[in-house]
């Protein structure tokens, strides 16, 4: 198949892009499972924006979303990225709006929350089910649109590019080999023009909020492209997910307590009920995610409790059922009722801030591939993301690439003739037949990052992720080549090239810097105060 755009991922970044590109040519977008199993349809959170409401009633700016950003950083952002993100945010809710998104008002204003790390008002929400009416939203959008073809089930294998065919040219993106999961066969999609949109790694690590889609796909795709990695070691880990160990389901394992119930006044405490945050930051619970994450980390260690408390109980009857239905019901399904007692939490892996490099546009260093949403590193969130912005970057990123790809890349003007483009090259047509091993490889990954690589590090604890990953990484593939190729094996491929960018990223850093803590190296180090950039040769 052939498309103007070739789209890998349906989240808010990869459908905002699809939507408008439409109006300029062909859009395929791949989905490799359902549509709605996305980052962005599990965000229970917000977008922030600074709109002209916010500077009429509470005297917010841009500029104090911005500063905001930065401090949140912790010195790493871009600081052209963040004023060009930010500064564009008003047009992105506005482009939501038009497709459809219905945010919560009153009286014909929009309601704005607070969340950790901002200083003002500025969170957009649909209840606690932000995300999921972002994507109903752009998904019935997508799919109504006579240019755009939506495939779901479709996984992609490896991009295909020139240098990869052996052509003496500059090495520019022509294509992707992509697995239809319903019939177990080998596609090739060709375009000149491609958006990595596929999400992040949160699957990388044994507890995390995200769902099982989050498997590193597009950040592994881009890295086999040749395409540059950048901060890879910041992994942000949300503050406060459902602790239940007792259940059973993806919901129960992974279920997060929006941001936004501390910014209406929910307390983290510890077991005696006591308000153990202040003694970290003088902003308590809504400190930034990275601050908070490791005040509970040091808070469990040094108590030795299982979790902390998030305590909403002395909000009025029916304020968490009001604000926050969703968050309400699906506590109280599994026999809590959080009016009345305080809800168990614990950190659990929530957003890469790395990704690969790209500027505020989205483009990368191979011709003609974009990187949009959580898979780039635009350079907005620094060593540690400020809560809601990723809503944000999705949506201003996606209509700043196609701007961008309609100058270098204009379809029909720019189209190269690479030699033919092979059938994908397969390993033995047998099936696995050592499934359990895959699925012990699987959690052998995400339990040796999260003992080893997770919100506390050290050097020798990377060391031994390293020499782990180096074994795993050799087993992987001897599966992929030694076996007829499934979504299991793909996705454990990817798992793996995630796992190993963080810890080559992590080894690299020798300070201690937002999301990246380590005991050996406990301070900032100005002189250290640069990207880590990685780059496949």
């Amino acid at each position: 198949m052939t498309a103007d755009f070739l789209v890998i991922g349906a989240g808010i970044a990869g459908l905002s892009f699809a939507l408008r590109a439409a109006r300029h040519g062909s859009v395929i977008v791949l989905t490799k499972g359902d549509a709605f199993e996305s980052n962005t349809a599990w965000a229970q959170g917000g977008i922030a924006s600074v709109l002209s409401e916010s500077l009429r009633d509470i005297g917010d700016s841009v500029e104090s979303h911005i500063a905001d950003t930065l401090d949140a950083g912790a010195g790493l952002c871009k600081e052209s990225a963040v004023r060009t993100i930010v500064g564009e945010g008003a047009a992105a809710i506005n482009d939501l709006v038009n497709y459809g998104v219905s945010f919560d008002k009153e009286s014909n204003h929009f309601l704005l929350g607070k969340e950790g790390g901002h200083s003002h008002r500025r969170i957009l929400h649909a209840r606690d089910t932000t995300g999921r009416e972002v994507a109903r939203a752009l998904i019935e959008a997508a799919r109504s649109h006579p240019n755009i073809t939506l495939l779901e089930h479709h996984f992609a294998i490896d991009l295909i590019t020139t240098a990869k065919l052996g052509a003496a040219v500059n090495d520019r993106v022509v294509g992707a080999y992509v697995l239809e999961t319903n019939s177990n066969e080998v596609k090739v999609f060709r375009s000149d023009r491609i958006i990595l949109a596929a999400g992040g790694c949160g699957k990388v690590y044994l507890y995390t909020t995200n769902p099982d889609s989050a498997t590193g796909d597009g950040v592994a795709l881009g890295w086999r492209a040749g395409a540059a990695i950048a901060n890879m070691e910041f992994i942000q880990f949300h503050p406060t997910c459902f602790y239940n160990p007792g259940a059973t389901g993806p919901e129960a394992r992974s279920f997060l307590v929006s941001e936004a119930v501390r910014g209406e006044g929910g307390i983290l405490i510890n077991g005696k009920g006591e308000d153990f945050t202040k003694k970290i930051d003088p902003r308590g619970s809504l400190a930034p995610r990275d601050i908070v994450a490791r005040a509970i980390d040091r808070e469990i260690k040094r108590t030795g409790a299982t979790c902390v408390y998030l305590d909403v109980t002395h909000k009025p009857k029916g304020f968490m059922k009001e604000r926050f239905p969703y968050i309400y019901e699906t506590l109280l399904k599994f026999g809590l009722d959080c009016e009345t007692q305080p809800i168990p939490v614990v950190p659990a892996a929530h957003y890469q801030c790395g990704g690969v490099l790209s500027d505020a546009n989205g483009k990368t260093s191979v011709r003609g591939l974009y990187a949009v949403g959580e898979v780039g590193c635009t350079g907005l969130h620094g060593a540690n993301r400020l809560a809601s912005n990723s809503l944000l970057e999705g949506n201003v990123v996606a209509r700043r690439a196609l701007d961008a790809m309609l100058v270098l890349h204009p379809p029909g003007k720019d189209v190269m003739n690479p030699p033919p483009i092979p059938e994908w090259e397969y390993g033995n047509t047998a099936e696995p037949d050592e499934l359990v091993v895959i699925y012990h490889n699987w959690d052998e990954i995400r339990r040796l990052m999260w003992d080893y690589v997770s919100i506390v590090r050290t050097d020798n604890r990377l060391r031994r992720a390293t020499a782990r990953l180096r074994n795993l990484k050799k087993e992987v593939r001897e599966f992929y080549w030694g076996h007829r190729v499934n979504a299991d094996i793909l996705e454990l491929r990817n798992l793996v090239a995630a796992a190993g960018l963080i810890v080559e990223c992590a080894m690299r850093r020798k300070e201690s810097r937002g999301l990246h803590y380590t005991l050996d190296h406990p301070n900032s180090d100005d002189r250290l105060c640069q990207d880590t950039i990685i780059r496949k040769f």
